[in-house]
Formats: structure tokens, C-alpha cells, sequence
């Protein structure tokens, strides 16, 4: 309790002067960055906070930077305590074992030193350390020594997660490769599943392009020239499927989509911000990591919801007459909570295409 008193109660304002200094903006630019970083990755990639893996590893994220940042300004603003100035043994015999400091006008202590930098004599100097702009000494030895400790582990607990995050982007883009897919594709294909499961029909979708051999999929991608093979507008496809097989299903799924589509009513206004943080924290850290815009809502506006996550939905504004002349639709993401299912819809119980994957 002492230690965090000294820390809101600094011996003057002065101490603030210590943060203008080019070693405590690097460091804690550097600690900004990374932790900022990492956080963002462990949300959108590597793990999902809502799995309990996920949550335990952001609360591990805070807490090393909450621990760091404490021990920093620790060491930075409680200082190392200086020995008071015109100072002298209570025993004036004593001072004959003691050296005289003429800038403090004061004896020095056993264990203390003079700082040039700091112009004052320090208890128990060890040094004077510019990324805290401080010396490191009595009082905050201990705070200083941590925040060596506590860095390095964060950065570790950071850098696992950059690398387990460009691994899982690396076997994703090579497992879609080796199957001569693309994302999108591999998207398309889920939904034909999904399409055909869902009116039980009597058919299967094969994905045309993919050769049936891993190593001619790869091929297509990665050349000894550097170019990949085909013009880019016309592609060889497996035997038995038809040349524009996969066009046809996109077809299919874009009708099947309007028929599917849920209303929603807007029951909360919607800035169209990118995170915000109005609508709850699971709102704000689970925005779509994609550029397909926000769309801004007015309490009583119509929704028709074609997609949606587990906290955001996906879906076309239904426009009036009077609306901006010239626009024939506007379709964004939007949170969840800011709308209800009308009654209509909520008969006939249609959740959102891809809602029920809770990305």
C-alpha cells in the first residue's frame, strides 16, 4: 500500500519530466506495440475469445502488460530514493569514515553514490538506466529487476502467438492449394453442402477443379517460371464435371439466399463505427476481421440478414422511396444486438446463412 501511494503522491510534478526522454517513449512504444498487437491476434486469429482457451490466453495477455507497465512506472516514479540533502551521521565521529559530496552538501552513505544525471546522491546505486530515465537503486530495485523478469516473458507469451498465427495462416493457405481451391471457393463449396443438406436433395456437388492429384494442384499455383499455368479465364476441370460447374452452384446459392434471408428490425441506433464499444466488449473484440463495410442504423429501419456471426449480422438495408435517389442497396455488417427478428420470420425459425458455424 506504501508503494502505490508513492507512486499516485510524487515527491513533486517534476517526476512527469521523466516520461520526456527518449528512453521511456521507445520502451513504451515498444510495449504499446507488441501488446496491442498481440491482443488483436489472439482475438481474430489465434485463439477466438469465446473458447476458454481463447479467454485464458487474453487474460494472460492483460495481465502481462498490466504487471509490466506497473513495475516500469514502478521503478521509474518511486525512484531510488535519494539521501537527504546536507545530510550527516548522527554520530559526528562517523564522518570520518564517510565521503563529503560537495553538490548535495551532504555525506554520502554507506552503499550511496552520486548520479551526474540525477544530481543527487543515491541510496544503494546500481546505475543510472535511461529507459526509465531513472537511476535504479534502493526503493526500486526490486521493481526494476521484475520488469526485467516480466518483459521477456511477455514477449515470448507475444511471439508464440505471432508464429502459432502466420503457422495456422500458412497450413490453411496450403491445405486450400493442395486441393486447388481458393478461399472463396472453399466457402462455396461448404455452402453447397450446406444447401443441399438443408432441402434434402437428391444430388452432390464435386468442386470441378480440383485435378485429383495434389501435386498437379500444386503446379497450377507454383512454377519453376514464377507464372502460374492457364490465361486466368478458362481452366482445365476433372473428368465427368461440367466446365462452369462451380458457377452454376454460385447461382443456386445467390436464390437460395434471397429465399432464406431473415427480417430484422433495428431496435438500437448504430454509428456504423468498425469496433464499438457501446455494444458490449464480445461486440467490440469479435468485429469481422474483413473491408466489407459497416452500415449505419436508425431505430424502426428494416434488415434482410443473409449472414451472420455470433455477435454481427450480415445483411441488405431495406430501402423506401424516399431514400438517396440513385442507390439500389446498402449492405454491411451490423451488431446483433441492435436488432430483433420480426415476428414473421421468427415463425418460420431461418437462422442466417453461415449462422450456425458461431465463427
Amino acid at each position: 500500500m506504501g508503494t502505490f501511494c508513492s507512486v499516485i503522491k510524487f515527491e513533486n510534478l517534476q517526476e512527469l519530466k521523466r516520461l520526456c526522454h527518449w528512453g521511456p517513449i521507445i520502451a513504451l512504444g515498444v510495449i504499446a506495440v507488441c501488446s496491442t498487437v498481440a491482443m488483436i491476434d489472439s482475438v481474430l486469429w489465434y485463439w477466438p475469445l469465446h473458447t476458454t482457451g481463447g479467454s485464458v490466453n487474453f487474460i494472460m495477455l492483460i495481465n502481462w502488460t498490466v504487471m509490466i507497465l506497473y513495475n516500469y512506472f514502478n521503478a521509474m516514479f518511486v525512484g531510488p530514493g535519494f539521501v537527504p540533502l546536507r545530510w550527516k551521521p548522527e554520530i559526528s565521529q562517523d564522518t570520518m569514515y564517510l565521503q563529503y559530496c560537495k553538490v548535495c552538501q551532504a555525506y554520502k552513505a554507506p552503499r550511496s553514490h552520486h548520479c551526474r544525471k540525477c544530481n543527487r546522491c543515491v541510496m544503494k546505486m546500481d546505475h543510472h538506466c535511461p529507459w526509465i530515465n531513472n537511476c535504479c537503486g534502493y526503493q526500486n530495485h526490486a521493481s526494476f529487476t521484475l520488469f526485467l523478469l516480466l518483459a521477456p516473458l511477455g514477449c515470448i507469451h507475444a511471439a508464440f502467438i505471432f508464429v502459432m498465427t502466420m503457422y495456422t495462416q500458412l497450413y490453411n493457405r496450403m491445405k486450400i492449394i493442395l486441393r486447388n481451391k481458393t478461399s472463396i471457393e472453399s466457402w462455396i463449396e461448404e455452402k453447397a453442402k450446406d444447401r443441399i443438406q438443408y432441402y434434402q436433395l437428391d444430388e452432390v456437388f464435386v468442386f470441378p477443379y480440383d485435378m485429383g492429384s495434389r501435386w498437379r494442384n500444386f503446379k497450377q499455383v507454383f512454377t519453376w517460371s514464377g507464372v502460374p499455368e492457364g490465361d486466368g479465364l478458362e481452366w482445365p476441370v476433372r473428368e465427368g464435371c461440367h466446365p462452369y460447374s462451380l458457377t452454376i452452384e454460385q447461382l443456386k446459392q445467390k436464390a437460395d439466399k434471397r429465399v432464406r434471408s431473415v427480417r430484422y428490425k433495428v431496435i438500437e441506433d448504430y454509428s456504423g463505427a468498425c469496433c464499438p464499444l457501446n455494444k458490449g466488449i464480445k461486440t467490440f473484440f469479435t468485429s469481422p476481421c474483413t473491408e466489407e463495410p459497416r452500415i449505419r442504423l436508425q431505430k424502426g429501419e428494416f434488415i434482410l440478414a443473409t449472414r451472420g456471426l455470433r455477435y454481427w449480422l450480415y445483411g441488405d438495408k431495406i430501402l423506401d422511396d424516399s431514400f438517396i435517389e440513385g442507390v439500389s442497396r446498402i449492405r454491411g455488417w451490423f451488431p446483433r444486438k441492435c436488432v430483433e427478428k420480426c415476428p414473421c420470420d421468427a415463425e418460420t425459425d431461418q437462422a442466417p446463412e453461415g449462422e450456425k458455424k458461431n465463427r
